[in-house]
């Protein structure tokens, strides 16, 4: 055979091969492509303020305009999930990626974005703040409670059933109400009443993104307004819960319970399930709650890092709550649970009330007692009974299944040996904050262990265990029973049942799990706005969520605590003064909130390191409700002044104008210092700079005000005017405050400092926080 014809046949025959694998490989990518196009996802298409006053007039015009699309008003019809027809004019639809492209392209669309999932983020901590009930003289007596006032809860829904939401003492429904108590599974009109005054749920965005039903996920959820999870109906309870005496958890704190605004009416919008809240679902409940006539909305959802620009639109608390406050309606959020990091606090943009967590007062401790009859204590909130007396104790790494493997240390799962550990209380070190004593304890019990003792950085907030009696304690607690362990030839321990002590305990310190600051997308905007309570708070829960239906009442953790205190607050703020803003209730929450703990100290934040809280962690403080009642001075910020911010970060006038259906001029571009916020933020100060206020009178009419400055480290400040002068005609006054750094030749850090007015009986105090620079960024160097 002639070896080159031979060659050339093997050449031609690799060609061959060769060609066919590439077009099988652009046949493959061609179907790839056209399944992704083909594929009908929900996207939200937003289209500004509404631009008709007739809801069905707005509904009509969105089948109009997808319609010109699909081909038929049927198809769009059939196409559209919701129609955002109330705060402002928008609708989810399900459109392939190319038909989202082609409509984001059409007039009067401002932006088309893909439906996303966001996360959800609990007697004794009303007293803490305040607001005792029995007293004659707070914010509690003087707003009647929140008599007459609606609080929204955008959550997991309610179970209507908790005594907290029964109407006895509760006024008639207010005649600005015009919301539904929507039917569902296991839910009708009969569960509401004068305190649970509507009810709504959204689950089409939701149930989109599964691509499944939700009862396949978690069959005990329901399809109702009602609550399977609990996180929504502690929310609620927190905020405006009826008294309920002797309420407490499995006997541990117990108590009167109620909400903050006791009196008030709570409307449910169950926009979040087991698997999380659509971005879609999230709207329509924004949309629902504006039309429905609420006077808070409290949302207790958040996003992770990175976040949206305000502007994008895929931040839809963002945009529900620009168009709740251009209503007049407040809007309180929580800040995040993704602390002690910096630069993670979420939903900060500045028309929202963002807030971050605080321990009160309270705490469980729980005895540990040795063989060598020494007691030491830990916390905890178990009360099983089983396995109370002394019995073998030990340490984790000593019983590992693979000695060659770290993980027994902190009791992963499948770590330990079960021969080794059948019987005993084993003692486990976390060095994690994301591992959970609840992992530890469903390892420690499957390995045959009978208590466990979870060693972990000083952090808040407990959890409950079910299997086996769990008790944490901190790292010098730990290292104490590991040194019994090691000198005992027999090492054994008791654990005890926990106890409810109150005022024993510095506080408040802001919580290791709260998100701090500063901003990751506004730095010039201080978040969070204020700290509330939100370690371990009772309040109402589901016995669905609690898997035992005998718990009325349950301990949680978290910024969605505090979100509700807040919200509660607000409230309260509004029955008294009903003409006031939203800038302006955020502004007296802001500037009342106190600086101090318990022993006069100023708070501490808890995590790894334990330092001074700055505002960064706790933004003006701790909220202080009845100093809030009367702030003497309020930062008004007007809807306008927010479309203004949104010019400083970039956007054209064109994109703003279809946000708002108005006529938007952008006067000026880069950081604006300018917004009137109750705080001051500077995140790049060079040189020198100069930021305006505008304060209005709201206390005692003919009165003087005068500045106390406390500058940053690094930092010269002048106050122009230094004295402010209210009379009957002069309500309003800005002043001007100039900054000056005395860094000059290095890159600083955030030093912070405060402004307060003081006119000897109120002390209007604004947090201030200035990074002096070298460079604009660290790389321009």
């Amino acid at each position: 055979m002639d070896n080159g014809s031979s060659n050339r046949r093997g050449v031609t025959e690799n060609h061959l091969l060769r060609t066919l694998v590439l077009s099988l490989l652009q046949y493959q990518l061609w179907i790839s492509i056209s399944f992704v196009n083909a594929t009908r996802n929900v996207y939200i298409v937003h289209m500004g303020e509404k631009k008709y006053e007739d809801p069905v007039t707005t509904t009509k015009s969105h089948h109009k305009i997808l319609s010109t699309l699909l081909g038929s008003k049927e198809a769009a019809k059939d196409s559209i999930l919701y129609s955002y027809k109330h705060g402002f004019s928008g609708f989810a639809a399900r459109l392939t990626k190319t038909e989202a492209e082609k409509v984001s392209e059409l007039p009067g669309v401002v932006q088309v974005m893909p439906n996303q999932i966001l996360k959800l983020h609990t007697t004794r901590s009303w007293e803490f703040i305040g607001l005792n009930s029995h007293s004659s003289d707070n914010l509690l007596t003087e707003s009647n409670m929140g008599e007459g006032t609606i609080i929204g809860v955008i959550d997991t829904g309610v179970w209507p059933e908790s005594e907290s939401f029964n109407d006895n003492g509760i006024g008639p429904v207010p005649s600005h109400w015009k919301g539904i108590c929507q039917k569902g599974e296991q839910f009708n009109s009969s569960n509401c009443n004068r305190k649970l005054i509507g009810a709504r749920w959204f689950m089409k965005g939701m149930v989109d993104m599964i691509k499944r039903p939700i009862k396949t996920i978690q069959n005990k959820e329901f399809l109702s307004p009602r609550d399977a999870i609990g996180h929504g109906t502690h929310t609620a309870s927190i905020a405006a819960g009826n008294f309920v005496d002797k309420a407490n958890y499995k006997g541990l704190a117990s108590g009167l319970a109620r909400g903050g605004a006791p009196l008030a009416h709570v409307a449910i919008y169950k926009a979040c399930w087991v698997t999380g809240c659509s971005d879609v679902d999230i709207l329509k409940a924004f949309d629902k709650a504006i039309n429905d006539g609420v006077d808070i909305i409290s949302v207790s959802v958040g996003y992770d890092i990175p976040l949206f620009s305000y502007i994008d639109q895929r931040d839809s608390i963002a945009i529900g709550s620009f168009h709740a406050i251009s209503k007049g309606i407040t809007v309180v959020s929580s800040a995040g649970n993704e602390g002690p990091i910096s630069q993670t606090i979420s939903n900060t943009a500045p028309w929202l009330i963002t807030v971050g967590a605080t321990a009160i007062d309270r705490e469980f401790p729980t005895a540990i007692t040795l063989g060598n009859k020494q007691t030491l204590w830990g916390l905890s909130i178990d009360t099983i009974k089983e396995n109370r007396g002394f019995t073998g104790l030990t340490y984790s790494e000593r019983i590992a299944a693979d000695n060659a493997n770290s993980s027994a240390e902190d009791c992963q799962l499948g770590s330990l040996n079960a021969t080794l550990a059948a019987g005993k209380i084993i003692l486990c070190f976390s060095k994690l904050a994301t591992h959970k004593i609840g992992t530890a304890e469903v390892s420690v019990q499957q390995a045959g262990g009978v208590g466990l003792i979870f060693a972990q950085y000083r952090a808040h907030g407990l959890e409950p265990c079910f299997l086996i009696p769990c008790i944490k304690v901190d790292y010098e607690v730990g290292t104490q029973i590991l040194s019994y362990i090691r000198k005992a030839s027999s090492p054994i321990a008791m654990l005890g049942f926990p106890k409810t002590v109150i005022g024993k305990w510095v506080s408040p310190k802001v919580a290791s799990f709260s998100s701090r600051g500063p901003s990751s997308i506004s730095p010039s905007v201080l978040k969070p706005d204020i700290v509330a309570p939100g370690v371990d708070i009772l309040a109402a829960y589901s016995p669905v969520g609690a898997k035992d239906s005998t718990i009325e009442y349950a301990l949680q953790s978290g910024t969605s605590m505090a979100c509700p205190h807040v919200a509660g607050i607000a409230a309260l703020i509004k029955s008294v003064h009903k003409d006031w803003s939203p800038a302006a209730i955020r502004s007296a929450l802001v500037t009342t909130a106190s600086q101090f703990g318990t022993d006069g100290m100023n708070i501490f934040e808890e995590g790894p390191t334990h330092k001074e809280a700055d505002p960064f962690d706790m933004g003006g403080g701790q909220v202080n409700p009845n100093k809030a009642m009367n702030p003497g001075l309020v930062y008004n910020i007007t809807t306008q002044d927010y479309v203004q911010f949104l010019c400083s970060m970039g956007y054209n006038n064109a994109s703003i104008s279809n946000l708002t259906r108005k006529t938007v001029i952008c006067l000026e571009h880069g950081i604006n210092l300018n917004l009137n916020l109750p705080s001051i933020t500077i995140p790049n100060l060079k040189e020198k700079a100069t930021v305006t206020r505008t304060v209005t009178n709201v206390g005692h009419i003919n009165s003087v005000y005068k500045a106390v400055v406390r500058a940053p480290y690094g930092i010269k400040m002048r106050i122009e005017p230094q004295v402010l002068r209210f009379n009957e005609t002069t309500r309003v006054i800005s002043f001007k405050v100039r900054f000056f750094s005395t860094q000059k030749n290095v890159q600083g850090d955030y030093t912070f400092g405060s402004l307060t007015w003081s006119d000897g009986e109120n002390f209007v105090r604004s947090s201030i926080a200035i990074r002096a620079v070298k460079f604009e960024s660290y790389y321009d160097a």
